[in-house]
């Protein structure tokens, strides 16, 4: 089910922002939020896993239109100098929606069943729809045909929905196994043929020239590895919470709370620091931070529970990673381009990221794969798991910190400031 709605997500993206940017910006977020709700209201009445798996990708095609969308509403009501501060805010709200999504969703799971996580999105994307409507102001590519290159669109569509749906499914077919290979190459080589419309095409679903941009380069190889590393700690820490420390879904929703809370709380600071600093350095200490936090949850973790003394402090070093990076790799991807790519560019961003989602979870389960079934026997026999070797969950760990690691330094290899035409670009003059 999680990899239909990432395959779906990641594939839409990048046509969705084009949308986005040709048709309105408002007018694809109103539709993704409603399309959305509609997939969130047959998820609530699945009667089958496979209507269940189909109804996600329902909602994963809304969540596709909404997301670029939504940051490209944002960036036009500000001057270039203060929209890193706009989406520093703005991902704020992300912040604050990971930090009571677990919280919440367990509470609901354990007293009202999981059919309650779709349905209560319902009336928050309803009461989304009517204040968009009345609030949000359009905006669009004025100089683009009321028209998209969808030959383009079906080639990249296709293309990053094999190569997330190899990644995702390795763990169940294997790396090495011919349906694996078989569709990252099919995937790379559609790709490749999109790269090739989009250079030769009228109205191309990517600008290939924002690939000649420093900033927007380096945001898109940090967030590949940020997302890498980030969702295999979620992974691998939710494992540790309910697997080895006895942990419910709703007590482990809880005790992940404190890390995206901090993260929220940092995230408003961090467009300010990246301004004054530059993006680069900001998404270096974030990194730093997350690689910390990790390694000292690695090395210091329990069998036993000890949430206060070794648990807490980590979550909460890599919760200010967290609100320092991911802020700042957003505003790196758009915060300097042209407002006729603002959906375009948040799309792209977004793809990489779901790529890395999709990588680093494969990784992390791989490496981690036979503690997972150490622990899963030990528990079928009802015996006690304190004592089950978990080498490989902690080799895991030490690979998402050294991720993190090398997100930061690519940031800082990578990165270089807009110049000053670059800058009028984005200013529109």
């Amino acid at each position: 089910m999680f990899s239909a709605y990432a395959i779906a997500y990641a594939a839409a993206l990048l046509t969705a922002g084009r949308f986005a940017d040709v048709f309105g910006r408002k007018r694809s977020f109103i539709r993704g939020v409603l399309w959305f709700s509609f997939g969130s209201l047959l998820c609530g009445f699945a009667p089958t896993a496979w209507f269940l798996i189909a109804a996600r990708v329902v909602q994963a095609f809304g969540g596709a239109q909404l997301s670029p969308a939504s940051l490209a509403l944002v960036l036009p009501e500000f001057p270039v100098e203060k929209r890193t501060q706009a989406i520093a805010i703005w991902g704020t709200s992300g912040g604050l929606a990971a930090a009571l999504g677990p919280s919440i969703g367990g509470v609901l799971v354990d007293l009202l069943g999981w059919r309650s996580l779709f349905f209560v999105n319902i009336p928050f994307t309803l009461l989304t729809v009517l204040l968009g409507r009345k609030i949000l102001r359009e905006s669009k590519d004025p100089n683009a045909e009321r028209k998209v290159d969808y030959p383009s669109a079906v080639l990249g569509f296709s293309g990053v929905a094999l190569i997330v749906l190899g990644i995702s499914q390795s763990e169940v077919w294997g790396w090495a196994s011919g349906t694996t290979i078989a569709a990252l190459i099919a995937g790379i080589v559609l790709c490749a043929a999109f790269a090739r419309r989009c250079h030769s095409a009228a109205n191309p679903i990517l600008d290939l020239s924002l690939f000649r941009l420093r900033f927007v380069v380096a945001a898109n190889v940090a967030g590949v590895l940020f997302s890498m590393g980030f969702i295999g700690m979620w992974l691998l820490n939710t494992f540790w919470l309910q697997a080895v420390w006895g942990y419910g879904v709703a007590t482990s929703g809880l005790a992940t709370f404190p890390g995206p809370a901090s993260a929220a709380f940092v995230a408003p600071f961090a467009g300010k620091y990246a301004d004054r600093f530059g993006h680069s350095r900001v998404l270096f200490v974030g990194a730093l931070l997350l690689a910390g936090g990790t390694f000292g949850l690695n090395a210091t973790i329990p069998d036993s529970p000890a949430y206060l003394t070794n648990y807490l402090p980590w979550m909460l070093i890599t919760g200010v990673g967290v609100g320092l990076s991911i802020s700042t790799l957003s505003s790196s991807a758009t915060a300097f381009l042209k407002p006729t790519q603002f959906a375009m560019g948040s799309a792209l961003n977004n793809t990489f990221r779901q790529v890395g989602t999709a990588l680093g979870a494969a990784l992390s389960l791989a490496i981690a794969a036979p503690t997972l079934s150490r622990v899963e026997t030990a528990r079928s026999a009802g015996q006690s798991v304190l004592d089950v070797s978990k080498t490989e969950i902690h080799g895991a760990w030490l690979m998402n910190a050294f991720i993190y690691l090398s997100a930061g330094i690519a940031m800082l290899a990578i990165f270089k400031r807009p110049t000053e035409s670059q800058m009028d670009d984005a200013r529109g003059t």
